[in-house]
């Protein structure tokens, strides 16, 4: 078994109660739950399902190619 490694981001949707997950490393590789924790789920089997069809075509499965950094920054306006 091989193991790949991949940031993935969830956003709330802006237009329903759900939220989106993707991975910025694997464009067009997305899926959506009405949780947090559904979403990941999801986009776990979408990320599986995605390297599969990769692999299955030979193409290189992208590794580390965008490295993302997120993190919360509070800024004061005067």
């Amino acid at each position: 078994m091989t193991y790949y490694t991949f940031e993935i981001v969830v956003e709330k949707e802006s237009e329903d109660m759900g939220y989106l997950a993707y991975s910025p490393t694997l464009p067009g590789c997305f899926s959506n739950g009405k949780t947090i924790e559904e979403a990941k789920r999801n986009i776990r089997e979408a990320i599986q399902q995605h390297l599969q069809s990769l692999l299955a075509h030979h193409q290189p499965v992208p590794q580390n190619e965008k490295l993302v950094h997120v993190e919360e920054l509070t800024v004061a306006v005067p």
